[in-house]
């Protein structure tokens, strides 16, 4: 398994706040997963699957309540969600969002969605790397909520799936046909999520530079500054900064989202005595820097805001940069960590 995440899931500040929303102390629940009692009072606190499996598990027992998954996604504020899933809110349209939301999981977590489209479905399936038995029912839903919560939230239109796929048996009342609005099979082979083909192309309302303010304070700043700086360099970095965490943007993404043909950019930035690569380099320098000023962002999710492909990669090109590892630098800079304020949420 080499390349894939470590075997550790971060407990993010949305779970806690849905779990009291539906009556269930924090206290309690890990009592029953026979978990650290203040696991739910650090937000770097980390589990494993079989420990993250055994949460579900026990809140499950103390519920009882079938639809319990769908309550929670519904329940959640978009505001809350770490900045790096957070990022799919405000993606160009529902395949985008879906895309983003699967690459910070591929890079940053246990839990790995797999697509596959034909015949105007695509169908989402979610595989745990570490798992030792059957993901939790509640925690399936959750999973395939929040991935239909996406479409709803971000087009502002009540989507609906193809059908969803259950390996469990149906529950005595079914409150996931009336979440999902679609057919509901139970006793399947796989849980499986199948969405319309069609509907990945709506765009999402949010789509809007200046939403990305909730990302993270260093994408604030970088999105203030477009539109204080002419150079063509300081425009095409800020652009790359925003569009980094949906991958490696390219010439053609950055002269659309500034209005100009890709001829035109080019010529511009030659003009300037630089090349859009070295651009790139820049943008991600920088945003590195400010990311890793953040000490509540893991260095995987730091990566993956930045477009790489794995972790190993950006430490490669971050030992480039500075000389040192993104660890060792943080470590350097903590002194001035310490006296900053940071906003935000608690990244998972």
């Amino acid at each position: 398994m080499s390349g894939a995440p470590a075997d550790r899931c971060k407990i993010p500040r949305a779970f806690w706040l849905a779990v009291e929303h539906i009556g269930v102390p924090p206290a309690a629940l890990l009592r029953q997963a026979r978990l650290p009692a203040t696991l739910h009072l650090n937000g770097q606190g980390l589990v494993s699957t079989a420990q993250f499996f055994a949460l579900w598990r026990a809140l499950e027992e103390l519920t009882a309540d079938p639809g319990l998954g769908i309550k929670l996604v519904e329940s959640a504020e978009t505001a809350v969600h770490p900045p790096s899933s957070l990022a799919a809110f405000h993606a160009r349209d529902y395949r985008d969002g879906l895309s983003r939301l699967a690459r910070f999981k591929r890079l940053c977590t246990p839990e790995q969605l797999h697509f596959s489209e034909q015949s105007g479905e695509c169908t989402i399936k979610v595989e745990w790397l570490y798992a030792t038995e059957p993901e939790p029912a509640v925690a399936v839903d959750v999973d395939f909520a929040t991935l239909v919560e996406l479409g709803r939230r971000g087009t502002g239109q009540r989507l609906t799936p193809v059908r969803v796929e259950f390996q469990r048996a149906g529950p005595q009342r079914d409150a996931h046909r009336s979440y999902f609005g679609c057919p509901i099979r139970y006793g399947q082979s796989r849980n499986a999520l199948i969405l319309k083909s069609a509907d990945l192309g709506r765009p999402f309302l949010g789509h809007n530079p200046e939403l990305l303010e909730l990302l993270t304070p260093a994408l604030a700043s970088a999105l203030g500054e477009i539109q204080a700086r002419s150079a063509i360099r300081e425009q095409v970095k800020i652009v790359l900064k925003r569009s980094l965490a949906s991958g490696r943007p390219e010439l053609s993404d950055v002269a659309f989202d500034l209005g100009m043909s890709e001829r035109t950019l080019q010529r511009r930035i030659t003009d300037e005595g630089s090349t859009f690569r070295e651009l790139l380099v820049e943008a991600r320098q920088e945003l590195g820097r400010q990311l890793l000023s953040d000490p509540s962002a893991g260095i995987d999710e730091v990566a993956c805001l930045l477009g790489y492909q794995d972790t190993s990669s950006f430490y490669r090109a971050f030992r480039d940069w500075e000389g040192v590892t993104p660890n060792q630098w943080r470590e350097r800079n903590l002194g001035h960590l310490g006296r900053r304020v940071i906003a935000g949420v608690s990244v998972h």
